[in-house]
C-alpha cells in the first residue's frame, strides 16, 4: 500500500490517532478531523515529524452540524483527489445526569445520536461521491455496546451497524466496501474519562478471555486490514475485536 488518501474522524487521540499512524507509516496521506484545534494540530505535527511534512493535515469541526460538515467536504475535495479510505471514528458516550424525568432520558438519547450517528452519517454521505471507485474503503466504528448496551450509547452504535449494512449494499456494485469495526474495552484512551477508576478498568478487563485490555494500535491494525486491497471481499460486516468478551456474534 502507500500513496492513498485517508480521512480519519476523531483523529486527534486514541483509536483515531493510532489509525492515522498506521496509515501514515504505510506512506499514505491522512486528514485528521475532530472538534479540538489544539489536539488535531499536535497530532498532525507529530505525524509530519515522523513520516514527512506532507503526511498529515487537519480540520476542526463539529461533525454533527451539517454546515460544518459541508466545510469539511470543501477542505478535503478542494484538490480533486479522491478519498481512498474513510474511517468514521468520531463519537463517544454522551452521558447525561438522570433526574428520573423523561426530559433527561430524551436528552441522553439525543446527545448520543448526535455524537455517534450524525457524526458518522453526515461525514460519510458528504464524502461518498468523492470516494474512489472502484477500490474505496469505508470503515465505521461500532462497539461491543451495540450488542449489549448501555442503552443510549449502545443504541446509537447499533444504528451504525444497520447504516453499515445499508451503505454496503448501496455502494458495493461500485467497488466500494463498507464495514463496521466493533472494539471491546480499549485502554489508554480518553473515552471513559473520570469513570476509568482502577475498579472500573479491572471489571472491564475481567470480561475478556485474555485478561488484558485492548490497545489503540491493535484496533488500528484491524482497521488497516479492513481498508486494505487484500480485504476486497470483506463488506457489509460487523467485525468484533474484544478479547472474547462477546463470543461469535
Amino acid at each position: 500500500m502507500g500513496g492513498r488518501r485517508v480521512v480519519v474522524s476523531g483523529g486527534g487521540t486514541g483509536i483515531g490517532l493510532a489509525t492515522a499512524e498506521v496509515f501514515a507509516a504505510d506512506g499514505d496521506r491522512v486528514v485528521l478531523l475532530g472538534r479540538r484545534e489544539d489536539v488535531l494540530r499536535k497530532a498532525a505535527d507529530g505525524l509530519n515529524e515522523r513520516y514527512g511534512p506532507a503526511t498529515a493535515s487537519w480540520f476542526a469541526a463539529d461533525l454533527a452540524d451539517p454546515e460544518q460538515v459541508e466545510a469539511v467536504r470543501e477542505f478535503i475535495v478542494r484538490d480533486d483527489t479522491p478519498v481512498d479510505v474513510l474511517v468514521a471514528n468520531a463519537g463517544g458516550n454522551a452521558s447525561v445526569p438522570h433526574d428520573g424525568g423523561l426530559a433527561s432520558v430524551a436528552e441522553s438519547h439525543r446527545r448520543n445520536f448526535d455524537a455517534n450517528v450524525l457524526t458518522a452519517v453526515l461525514l460519510t454521505e458528504a464524502l461518498l461521491p468523492h470516494v474512489r471507485r472502484p477500490g474505496g474503503r469505508v470503515v465505521q466504528l461500532s462497539s461491543i455496546a451495540s450488542l449489549r448496551g448501555p442503552g443510549a450509547y449502545g443504541g446509537s452504535k447499533a444504528w451504525i451497524n444497520t447504516y453499515t449494512y445499508d451503505l454496503a449494499q448501496r455502494v458495493g456494485p461500485e467497488g466500494i466496501t463498507v464495514n463496521a469495526v466493533a472494539p471491546g474495552f480499549v485502554g489508554d484512551t480518553e473515552f471513559f474519562g473520570d469513570r476509568a477508576t482502577p475498579e472500573f478498568v479491572a471489571a472491564r478487563v475481567g470480561q475478556s478471555l485474555t485478561g488484558q485490555p485492548g490497545r489503540p494500535d491493535e484496533i488500528a491494525a484491524f482497521i488497516r486490514y479492513v481498508a486494505s486491497p487484500e480485504a476486497a471481499y470483506v463488506t457489509g460486516q460487523l467485525l468484533h475485536i474484544n478479547g472474547g468478551a462477546a463470543l461469535g456474534r
